[in-house]
């Protein structure tokens, strides 16, 4: 390369000098020199070009990698630390730390990521890419099932996460890297954030009072109604234009969008649409050892609500197995709602409007993929978060469904095996032909799109190098300082606004309020929506 430009260079001297001399001479050199400059610009850019081809199909150039870091600095963003990808200094310091927290072992499987994530993930056109969407949930999951779970959700057109969190999602180790991630707020559950959700409106609210002071899965949904009203509130200050409640069990199928992308089914609801209805599928497992169920479950059971009647009641039998419903747990799907004024939850499946009945659409294709009881071990970490008796009345008190019930009995009492001939038994899909004949019908159905895009994640390197390059220490006074941030400063004041206005309303048009209350009696006060089962099939159900 060097040789070429030294004998350009030589060519190039004795034609500046001999063009001084005569004038005629000089119009056939300016020519002969626009050339040669012509020369000079395509001939490096066809080499880049070479190199950069060379380069993409990995044709026998060295490792990018460890080449020094001026060759990336141009490509670091303006304003950036990062002189070098995040990730991309070298992978052999990569490779232990990713593998230091228990946790995210299998998320480093790829000890070389092909395409390390980049820090700022700022590549200019987030900005302007409309609808923006954004996902609340409350969650103590660990980093194994919340990357995954956050992920897959930006590759679909996500871009920001409102993350309640407690137990182990709250741990240190967990929070740090979760805090690295442009676009996550995380929310601690500090004595401050109750303090001041003792104070929100809900409490104050017929629709959600059936639930309140009972023990585990009601006050669960209590908590994610108050972490839901606080989420809207964050959401409209982000300038957020849709929000959608999910848990970290589950993940969105925007099928019957024109790419698979939620943005792009968002943008296609018409403007007068308030709250998009996503059915959910329930995940059917096939094997009883399965480990990471994003990735190792392609089979899912469909909705009521995407399945004709008599499919549906006809291969009711067979499709239960014995179990009290048609799902093992809820039914009723999940929604997304358009901020707007006066939105609030309703339960953890629905949202409403203080002033309106929603006007909402339920998708034809589009599903929520809920991975239910997928892991063996889901059966015993149910049972170890309540402090339940496993009686059939005491269940009740603590569980809404019918099967949660069941399975939290059956842990709290059984041995081992007992408890994993049972879940063979209600849980796992062992009988082939019975598939096939459901996956015919298309009650069962497959999807792979969760598992080619997280395999796709994984195998690129993006979680390995999120946690290799997440600060490794959070110091007491940053943590304390962004519990304060993320709690009392950002919310307070709204929340006071809101009582404030709530209150001059009830004093100056107590009758407005009255009347509100009698034209639309019933939307106002309904009860919250709780998880629901599907249509049960009964001999009635057939009659009509």
């Amino acid at each position: 390369m060097p040789s070429h430009h030294h004998h350009h260079h030589h060519r190039s001297t004795p034609l500046l000098s001999s063009a001084t001399s005569t004038s005629s001479s000089s119009s056939h050199s300016q020519s002969f020199l626009s050339k040669l400059l012509l020369l000079l610009t395509v001939l490096p850019l066809s080499l880049a070009a070479l190199a950069f081809v060379l380069q993409w199909r990995g044709g026998g150039v060295s490792d990018p990698t460890i080449t020094t870091s001026g060759a990336y600095s141009r490509w670091a963003p303006r304003g950036s630390h990062h002189e070098v990808f995040p990730g991309m200094e070298t992978f052999s310091t990569l490779s232990p730390k990713s593998h230091s927290s228990s946790d995210c072992i299998n998320l480093g499987r790829s000890s070389s990521p092909s395409l390390p994530y980049y820090g700022d993930w700022k590549f200019g056109f987030e900005a302007n890419l409309r609808p923006k969407i954004c996902i609340t949930t409350s969650t103590a999951a660990g980093l194994e099932q919340i990357l995954p779970w956050m992920f897959y959700h930006k590759v679909i057109g996500v871009t920001t996460f409102f993350l309640f969190v407690e137990g182990h999602a709250a741990s240190p180790n967990v929070s740090k890297v979760l805090e690295s991630i442009p676009g996550v707020k995380v929310i601690y559950r500090t004595r401050e954030l109750e303090e001041q959700q003792a104070k929100s409106r809900i409490w104050n609210e017929t629709w959600l009072s059936s639930f309140f002071y009972k023990p585990c899965n009601y006050e669960l949904f209590v908590k994610q109604s108050l972490n839901m009203e606080m989420a809207i509130v964050m959401a409209r200050d982000a300038g957020m234009d849709w929000i959608l409640h999910l848990d970290t069990d589950e993940l969105i199928h925007p099928a019957g969008a024109r790419e698979y992308s939620l943005r792009q089914l968002l943008l296609d609801v018409p403007s007068n649409v308030d709250m998009v209805i996503f059915p959910n599928y329930e995940s059917s497992v096939e094997r009883d050892d399965i480990k990471d169920p994003f990735t190792e479950v392609s089979m899912f059971k469909k909705n009521y609500d995407h399945l004709p009647k008599e499919t549906y009641f006809g291969m009711y039998k067979e499709s239960t197995r014995g179990n009290p419903n048609y799902f093992l747990t809820y039914g009723n799907g999940k929604a997304a709602a358009r901020i707007q004024d006066h939105l609030r939850p309703n339960g953890a499946h629905r949202w409403h409007n203080y002033m309106k009945t929603p006007n909402e659409i339920k998708l034809e294709e589009a599903a929520v993929l809920h991975y239910t009881y997928a892991k063996f071990s889901d059966l015993t970490s149910r049972r170890d978060r309540c402090g339940c008796k496993p009686t059939k009345d005491d269940v009740k008190r603590c569980f809404m469904l019918e099967f949660d019930r069941a399975a939290f009995i059956i842990a709290s009492t059984a041995t081992e095996e007992e408890m994993l001939n049972w879940y063979r038994e209600h849980v796992v899909w062992g009988d082939k032909d019975l598939r096939l004949k459901l996956l015919r019908k298309g009650i069962l159905t497959r999807i792979y799109a969760p598992t080619a895009i997280i395999q796709g994640l994984r195998e690129s390197g993006v979680f390995s190098s999120i946690i290799a390059n997440a600060p490794s220490t959070i110091s007491k006074e940053k943590f304390l300082a962004s519990i304060d941030s993320s709690n009392s400063s950002r919310v307070v004041p709204l929340a006071s606004h809101a009582s404030r206005k709530i209150g001059r309303n009830r004093q100056h048009q107590p009758s407005v309020r009255k009347v509100l209350e009698i034209e639309a009696g019933a939307a106002y006060e309904e009860a919250a929506v709780p998880p629901l089962s599907p249509p049960a099939w009964t001999m009635t159900t057939l009659e009509q």
